[in-house]
């Protein structure tokens, strides 16, 4: 039996950079919001044992450094399964961009085998399984709007923001998450404490929908005080939520920065690197300001796409509408 499996994209609204911690990771506190971006994956269990991985990406690794290997080999010891797994990944993101395609492809072939198998792994399970695998899994787990807390592994689903336009902007350059991390440690910051403080009082300020003192924001949108906006994403970008990413790898490209400026020219509500990038999206109050804003894209050579954030419940609609 095959089960295919949409793997579906993340993007970072927001991401703060915290103290080096003894387990070799740096404390982070970001935003996580899934997008309709997606690979697929096609799962199956047959006859005999050990475990399968093909893709379509030479730049994907088929053995047990990828990902989804390393996932399935604790799904197939928590269930106690027998056969041959085998996982085939349509290569649809792309690889190093940002927007955690690796972590999704994990999560979903994890589902894909316990439809597969007919299993259910409790939720609990899942997320521990997700977070012992890596930082970015647990977000996949859960979906939609996600804080992410400790090295992004611990997840707390948040109020969903509505569906919107988004522009993807690729880049073809791969960016290095732990080059760019070496060249924060080397920044003088503010003291890390403060900077995990900050980042929660704008969380709590944008749930409880405060005041929040007016302040320009490096985007170049002015945050404004006073209650809720008509749009929840409005409420997080007054806080003055940013990328601190940005910081060291737009020095170093200088030409994600330059698409940046794009897409908030082009109207962009809010625009950020993804994670450590290369991707870097916008978001848009609507359809056509968000295709004119990839049309200007494509016509300077950068590649984008026009898709949607997607809230939780339609992210695990079409997460469960598998095909066998």
């Amino acid at each position: 039996m095959t089960v295919s499996v949409p793997s579906f994209a993340k993007i970072n609204l927001g991401l703060r950079i915290g103290p080096f911690r003894p387990d070799g990771f740096h404390e982070l506190r970001t935003v996580y919001q899934t997008i309709g971006l997606h690979d697929i994956l096609r799962v199956s269990v047959e006859r005999g044992s050990g475990m399968e991985i093909r893709c379509n990406d030479p730049r994907v690794p088929r053995d047990s450094t990828n990902t989804c290997w390393k996932i399935i080999e604790r799904v197939v010891q928590t269930l106690k399964a027998r056969g041959h797994v085998r996982i085939e990944i349509e290569k649809r993101l792309p690889v190093q961009g940002g927007l955690g395609g690796a972590s999704g492809n994990a999560v979903a072939a994890m589902l894909g085998l316990e439809r597969a198998l007919g299993k259910m792994i409790p939720g609990t399970d899942r997320l521990r399984i997700a977070a012992e695998v890596g930082s970015d899994l647990p977000l996949f787990v859960i979906g939609g709007t996600v804080l992410g807390v400790g090295r992004g592994e611990e997840v707390y689903p948040l109020p969903d923001l509505p569906a919107m336009p988004c522009v993807i902007a690729l880049p073809e350059l791969a960016v290095s998450t732990p080059k760019a991390f070496a060249e924060w440690d080397k920044l003088t910051v503010a003291a890390h404490s403060d900077r995990m403080l900050e980042f929660g009082r704008e969380i709590s300020a944008w749930l409880n929908a405060r005041p929040v003192a007016s302040k320009p924001r490096r985007s170049g949108v002015f945050a404004r005080g006073g209650g809720r906006a008509e749009n929840p994403l409005l409420d997080l970008v007054r806080t003055g939520i940013e990328n601190d990413f940005e910081k060291v790898v737009f020095p170093q490209y200088p030409e994600l920065l330059e698409v940046k400026r794009v897409l908030e020219r082009s109207g962009a509500v809010y625009a950020s690197l993804s994670g450590s990038g290369s991707a870097v999206y916008g978001v848009f109050e609507s359809q056509a300001k968000a295709r004119a804003a990839a049309g200007k894209l494509e016509k300077l050579g950068t590649r984008a796409l026009v898709t949607s954030t997607l809230p939780r419940r339609q992210y695990w609609r079409r997460l469960l509408a598998t095909s066998s």
